[in-house]
């Protein structure tokens, strides 16, 4: 499995929610198929984004598109790190 966490502070929650909502179909269609969505503890704005890939070259394909840079540009969007991670093992306890 090929997974992407996204750590980025917003402008604000709500509004980038709303985009990023609105944007469901082309990650879909990008190769995205499953999300998470968290938050840290004490900062109601930096969110981590951690989702589930057809493949990385799919994820960096759609991350880096000038599309993308436009939609994070108008979701408020501050400094986004992109880490692209393969998953070795999967358990449950």
């Amino acid at each position: 499995m090929h997974h992407v966490l996204i750590i980025h502070e917003v402008e604000d929650y709500e509004a980038w929610k709303k985009v990023f909502d609105n944007a469901k179909n082309i990650r879909k269609e990008a190769g995205e198929r499953s999300y998470q969505v968290l938050k840290y503890e004490n900062e109601p704005n930096k969110i981590v984004h951690f989702s589930v890939w057809t493949s990385i070259s799919d994820a960096k394909i759609f991350f880096e598109s000038p599309e993308l840079v436009e939609i994070r540009e108008k979701a408020g969007v501050k400094s986004p790190e992109f880490i692209y991670l393969e998953q070795l093992e999967l358990g449950s306890l």
